[in-house]
């Protein structure tokens, strides 16, 4: 009775063993890619603020106090600091005069909507990168504790040096990544805040500004 029960989690040890060692060569490529993925989001990121963020020269309240005075809504729009996609978003707002104001409003909350699925879109990325690195970079450090441990027993220090150096070093790349990716996604996150609200602003001072010509 205890043989055979020894002998059947002998075997489920060996099949757990094997998937363990299967995955192994899987998870080191992964955080590489993971790696790789976190160098790519800096030069992402660098890149989408020397030219976007950096050459969005916009003072709000100006703009508004523009907008309300003037009797090309697009014009000013156009003629603005701000990002291309907002301008777009304003200008199609912008373009439909002789639409009811509820329609202009749901046109409203569409182009907002859009811009913020699109948003989230991009800081999700960096927010996979930084929830999955640490659960690969743990992967990592307990695949090859197992042959490790296996040659602490039998004296064979040279093995187990290895293995506990491909834990470490697994560790730190998947933390690593996930450091890198945290980062990008807090600033990218306060960047695309401050857009979400500034459109919000102002597609609403185009529709106050179609309404009062409306009303005229």
């Amino acid at each position: 009775m205890t043989s055979a029960v020894t002998e059947n989690t002998f075997h489920i040890g060996d099949v757990l063993r094997a998937v363990a060692n299967a995955m192994y060569v899987p998870v080191i490529v992964i955080l590489i890619i993971f790696l790789l993925g976190a160098a790519a989001l800096v030069g992402w990121i660098l890149a989408e603020y020397f030219t976007e963020r950096r050459r969005m020269k916009v003072c709000l309240p100006e703009l508004l106090e523009e907008m309300r005075r003037t009797d090309d809504v697009k014009e000013t729009v156009e003629k603005s600091g701000l990002l291309r996609r907002q301008k777009d978003a304003l200008i199609e707002l912008a373009s439909h005069p002789d639409f009811s104001p509820e329609l202009r409003e749901s046109l409203a909350v569409r182009l907002l909507d859009a811009e913020q699925a699109r948003y989230d879109r991009i800081v999700r990325v960096s927010e996979i990168v930084a929830r999955l690195a640490p659960m690969f970079g743990l992967l990592g450090t307990l695949i090859p504790l197992g042959p490790g441990i296996i040659a602490l027993g039998q004296g064979d220090t040279f093995t187990l040096s290895s293995s506990m150096l491909t834990a470490f070093d697994t560790t730190i790349a998947g933390l690593l990544a996930a450091a890198v990716a945290t980062v990008v996604s807090a600033v990218r996150r306060a960047w695309y805040r401050d857009y979400g609200s500034a459109l919000e602003v102002l597609a609403q001072c185009v529709l106050d500004a179609q309404s009062g010509e409306a009303s005229e």
